[in-house]
């Protein structure tokens, strides 16, 4: 049985490449040479599945097409899109503290130290200056400026980030 804990999320499928099965992989690290026989691992419908992969190769600094067995066409990869993508922590030669990217706190729940709970990040966005969290607060999604200063602590054990919001940011 495969357990979260023994995971560690790597990135994220965008979308289909092509027609032949192959999907986008947005990830910061290039594991998959450190095993002879890779997986990763996806959520489907609450369950943890394990994914081996049959073909990768690299598109550009962030991104990796990968080919899954048994996804074989378009269709077949569409239901990856936006999922996000673990990797075994067993299978991992270099401990993922020491390559921690903004990118892996998707899924975080944030807290506001003086206003509680604010929501799980559901995406980072890393592409300007400015680092932003995608988090769904109460209903309406907020895009959040998180810089170091800003940050109070962080549990991984409990993936929970406090921080120190500016008054009023989340009225915006």
């Amino acid at each position: 049985m495969i357990r979260a804990e023994d995971l560690f999320q790597i990135g994220q499928f965008a979308r289909p490449h092509g027609i032949k099965g192959e999907l986008s992989l947005v990830t910061d690290y290039d594991v998959f040479d450190d095993t002879e026989d890779p997986y990763i691992v996806c959520e489907m419908e609450g369950i943890l599945v394990p994914f081996y992969i049959e073909s990768y190769r690299p598109k550009g600094r962030s991104t990796i097409l990968v080919k899954l067995e048994q996804v074989d066409d378009d269709r077949a990869a569409k239901q990856f899109t936006n999922r996000a993508v673990y990797y075994p922590l067993t299978a991992w030669k270099q401990p993922p503290e020491e390559t921690m990217t903004w990118n892996h706190f998707a899924g975080y729940m944030l807290e506001d130290e003086k206003q509680g709970e604010i929501g799980r990040v559901k995406d980072v966005d890393t592409t300007t200056i400015n680092v932003l969290f995608r988090v769904d607060y109460r209903g309406k999604e907020r895009l959040l400026p998180v810089a170091e200063a800003l940050i109070r602590s962080v549990d991984r054990a409990e993936k929970r980030i406090v921080l120190s919001l500016p008054e009023g940011i989340l009225d915006i």
